[in-house]
């Protein structure tokens, strides 16, 4: 089997299912990079307005000319280039558009497309103040262009240019199309299918690659993409540069199957574990955060399928991690930054003012942390996943629980699958979060709903059963103690059993119930 060069990101998972595997890559999906000029508050658009001599009152027929200026650009452009320029009415696929468009015609470089859309746009309106009229943040319906262009770096990619002031661009990329015009010129061979890899011949060559795309002179190439689609640059915004953020950034980690039959089936289920066992503070943990208690987010997990993907979907705070089978090639888990503000990351201090972490910021020159806070994030997804198994097998195993275990000289009760609080005890200790680091005590408490008293000789007693408790998991076997440490870990074989529990109680019962009604 191949590996990247961070085998032991994902190793857990690499390793169990080694004979299966063909290759592992970790790469940028879609990214979605937003460009904002200093005239996008109000009072900075009404300063401009000043400066050009515009009188507020007039700042709908002002922009409305620059319009029509950005508009012609886009048609000769089209024109010059040969290529066609479309007004779509109806709201259309434009991606799948552009890019049959591109095969239909043979375009490997340049410009596909221009496609114009009335579309929200953020913007000003007009609003009576005192004396005389002033600009508030609004969004208008105004004309939108779309350049789709098959670029030599980053294949099928569009620009977005709003035509109503302040002229916002939005630029979009997808890493895998960028990672294989990396191949073909170092003369690594693959196989693509759709958007992913089915083969790459040099797997650590490819990872090396993959990873400069976060180092890459993000803003340099992104202004060298706003001067080609807005001529205003050289007019009436000469000096202005636009400020990059990054909107959305996708990054997955895929993993080859040279066996689609073995991933479709262990494929489901991995997406029941992950439905049922993966909850809030596991995602979170996931993403190297913590469920703190002023945490007041939505939190979802749903299911999709498609013609030729199926994915789970878990969102927590305006972030997301997915797991897809695409087509039982390959395994993707990737993680999407929205918010990136829910992560943080160190700040060099100035002078004598010590270093300390801040919420991370969109600005592009994150692009690097980004990758690294989503590389973690499935890696520990994936060994997650790797504790479960087929548990057919060990349903045979599971009466074992039943029966009365020793430590050392004492005797201890057997585990009832189908009682309540030790079915709840089972789930606790098989939370996603805790096969990162292991767990405590209180950390088990608190999930099975324990609450701590502050008279000490009640709360020596609650410490004494939940103590007694882990204990009894430890004589079974299903978990063991961490060296020099209070923390404990779930056995192989504890995870093995526990799934089978798990699947028992919520798949296979369940079931078997549904279908004698």
């Amino acid at each position: 089997m191949k590996t990247h060069t961070k085998e032991s990101a994902v190793e857990q998972f690499l390793n169990k299912y080694q004979d299966q595997i063909t290759g592992c890559m970790s790469v940028f999906d879609r990214i979605i990079f937003k460009g904002y000029l200093p005239i996008s508050y109000p009072k900075a658009a009404e300063g401009f307005l000043f400066n050009q001599g515009v009188l507020i009152k007039d700042f709908r027929h002002f922009t409305g000319e620059h319009t029509d200026i950005l508009k012609q650009h886009a048609q000769k452009m089209a024109a010059d280039a040969g290529r066609p320029y479309e007004y779509h009415r109806f709201k259309t696929r434009k991606d799948d558009y552009a890019l049959k468009m591109a095969q239909r015609d043979g375009i490997t470089d340049g410009l596909i497309c221009v496609i114009a859309r009335n579309e929200e746009n953020h913007s000003f309106g007009l609003r009576y103040g005192k004396g005389r009229p002033e600009l508030v943040r609004n969004s208008p319906k105004s004309l939108t262009l779309y350049y789709y262009y098959m670029d030599r770096h980053f294949g099928l990619m569009h620009i977005r240019l709003s035509t109503w002031m302040p002229f916002s661009i939005q630029v979009y990329i997808n890493g895998h199309e960028w990672l294989a015009r990396q191949m073909s010129a170092k003369g690594i061979e693959f196989e693509q299918y759709e958007n992913a890899f089915t083969y790459i011949a040099d797997v650590p060559r490819a990872q090396r690659l993959a990873d400069k795309m976060g180092s890459l002179k993000w803003e340099k190439i992104l202004h060298v993409f706003a001067r080609r689609v807005n001529p205003l640059l050289k007019t009436i915004l000469k000096g202005m540069e636009y400020y990059w953020v990054t909107d959305q950034a996708e990054y997955a980690t895929d993993v080859m199957i040279g066996n689609s039959t073995w991933l479709d089936e262990l494929y489901i289920k991995w997406q029941k574990h992950a439905a049922v066992c993966f909850q809030a503070e596991d995602i979170m943990t996931f993403m190297g955060r913590k469920l703190h208690s002023s945490f007041n987010s939505t939190i979802v997990t749903n299911v999709k399928k498609r013609p030729s993907v199926t994915r789970i979907k878990h969102s927590v705070g305006g972030n997301w991690i997915k797991m897809y089978n695409k087509n039982g090639i390959v395994l993707r888990v990737e993680t999407v930054i929205n918010r990136p503000s829910e992560f943080r990351v160190f700040r060099i201090g100035k002078g004598t003012k010590a270093g300390y972490h801040a919420p991370m910021r969109k600005k592009v020159t994150n692009m690097k942390r980004y990758a690294d806070i989503a590389l973690r994030a499935n890696r520990a997804y994936l060994n997650a996943l790797a504790d479960v198994d087929d548990p057919t097998g060990a349903y045979q195993d599971i009466k074992q629980l039943c029966e009365p275990a020793r430590k050392g000289p004492c005797r201890v009760r057997g585990i009832n699958p189908l009682r309540e609080d030790d079915r709840i005890l089972l789930e606790a200790i098989m939370k996603g979060q805790h096969h990162l680091h292991g767990f405590k005590a209180n950390q088990i408490a608190h999930q099975i709903g324990l609450t701590y008293s502050d008279d000490p000789a009640t709360r020596r007693k609650q410490s004494a059963w939940i103590y007694r408790k882990l204990k009894m998991l430890r004589a079974h076997g299903l978990i063991r103690r961490m060296p020099r440490s209070k923390r404990y870990r779930i056995t192989q074989q504890g995870a093995k059993l526990i799934n089978a529990v798990i699947d028992l109680y919520h798949v296979s019962i369940p079931d078997k119930v549904a279908k004698a009604a």
